[in-house]
């Protein structure tokens, strides 16, 4: 683009529209009611903005659905998983690709492959069905983030990264008890916040001293590799595909979302070197995913995300995603809205606890909040706080770390008007944040209780 001009367009055009129904503040007032308070249970035909997440709820290329229309169904040694594999491992180096159905599969095979009871997996931080999927195996997920990730209002470049300091005594002081360490690429349950490639490096350092692999989740990997660019010393004359692979050259195996940087509406992977491993791998996607080379997915899932996995990587779709994100931080931060700093690359993430003090932790400020941004503008976000990780694994309570609402951004989806919709609404709710009251549970799931968990108005 003209260096001159200093609006940074989406770099598409719309060739296809999709209707939005527009509801009153009435209705909402009685359908989040009907939904026990959980926006999760929620009608999509009647959200206005639905931020609930950015993954599987992008827009595909028209290159995307061009190659759809080559899937190859066969069942076994399908082309179509050919062309997949061949772009993963293009990126990521990594020897054995297993295409799964989504994320959370590929946690689930893998965790359930090499773990066991009592093991522990460190990680920058955990997300729910990753932190779900380990302890589901009667193993710890054990979260190591720096110092600085726990401070929403501070800026700092990466605060995504993993405490190395951490990771090393974790390693030394459990031998044997370790089958694997993560990082969360972007840090996800961190504000989104990016690792830097020193940082992936130090980790991958101390896991080669303690013969422990280290694995991505690398959902958001492009993104990842946009902010090293961005903020890494040495790093701005590197393509986004040249970093991606310098982080992925760091690891022994990788877990992946597609549905976020993957840029299609379902899939995922899990990609290992060890051969043992994938033996076993294999066999587990057998017994619930399907065939190796389909794991769930149609032929043409797997075109799509051979195209996709490229299209993240462009550097104007990678400038004005990570822009849009920004753009929504600073007219926040400007009205004196509390936000975790700076922005990362697919959310915003109010910081609840600082806007609502008068609302205890116990009482949920920021599912709270998420439900009065849907009731005031039709706005559906998501909570990551105390509903999501509060229960531990014995069952006891314990408050998250921080209680943040996220505002995911679905790819190439929403324009600017849209964002400046939602910017009016967020600062409407935040002139009349005292009025709004806390929650309790109706109803609670054991497991992963945020997406089923019913509510109440407390006092009601």
């Amino acid at each position: 683009m003209n260096p001159l001009f200093k609006t940074i367009i989406e770099p598409f055009r719309i060739k296809s529209v999709e209707p939005i129904t527009f509801t009153t503040r009435e209705e909402r007032v009685t359908k989040l009611a009907a939904a026990g308070y959980n926006p999760f249970l929620l009608r999509a035909e009647d959200v206005i903005i639905d931020l609930l997440t950015d993954s599987g709820t992008g827009a595909m290329s028209k290159y995307q659905w061009a190659g759809m229309m080559r899937g190859d169904e066969s069942y076994a040694g399908a082309d179509s998983f050919y062309r997949f594999e061949a772009a993963v491992r293009d990126i990521t180096g990594l020897k054995h690709i297993i295409p799964t159905h989504q994320g959370r599969a590929a946690e689930r095979i893998l965790f359930g492959s090499v773990l066991k009871a009592g093991d522990i997996v460190p990680n920058n931080t955990h997300f729910d069905t990753t932190r779900a999927n380990i302890e589901a195996q009667g193993a710890i997920a054990l979260d190591l983030p720096v110092a600085e990730g726990r401070q929403p209002a501070l800026r700092a470049p990466f605060k995504g990264n993993i405490d190395l300091e951490a990771l090393a005594k974790c390693l030394a002081e459990n031998p044997g008890k370790v089958p694997l360490a993560m990082i969360t690429i972007t840090n996800n349950s961190g504000g989104g916040q990016p690792v830097a490639l020193a940082n992936i490096r130090g980790a991958r350092e101390i896991c080669r001293r303690h013969g422990v692999p280290l694995f991505l989740d690398c959902c958001r990997f492009a993104e990842n590799a946009w902010f090293i660019k961005q903020r890494e010393e040495g790093m701005a004359d590197l393509t986004p595909i040249e970093i991606a692979r310098a982080m992925f050259a760091c690891a022994d195996g990788a877990t992946m979302s597609a549905k976020k940087d993957g840029m299609s509406n379902i899939g995922g992977f899990l990609a290992l070197n060890d051969e043992a491993w994938t033996e076993t791998a294999k066999n587990n996607l057998i017994l619930t995913e399907g065939f190796p080379t389909y794991g769930g997915l149609a032929g043409y899932d797997l075109e799509a995300l051979a195209v996709g996995f490229y299209e993240a990587l462009n550097e104007d779709y990678l400038r004005y995603r990570i822009r849009s994100i920004e753009y929504l931080g600073e007219v926040l931060t400007k009205a004196g809205v509390p936000i975790v700093q700076p922005t990362g690359g697919h959310a915003v993430y109010i910081d609840a606890k600082a806007m609502l003090p008068h609302i205890p932790v116990h009482e949920f400020p920021a599912w709270s909040l998420a439900c009065a941004l849907y009731i005031e503008g039709g706005i559906r976000g998501v909570e990551i706080g105390s509903v999501m990780f509060g229960r531990q694994p014995d069952g006891s309570e314990k408050p998250a770390a921080m209680e943040l609402v996220r505002l995911a951004f679905p790819r190439r989806v929403y324009t600017q008007s849209h964002v400046d919709y939602l910017g009016e609404v967020i600062l409407h709710v935040n002139r009349q944040r005292e009025t709004i009251r806390g929650l309790r549970f109706a109803h609670a799931p054991k497991v992963l209780r945020h997406f089923t968990a019913r509510f109440e108005p407390v006092g009601a």
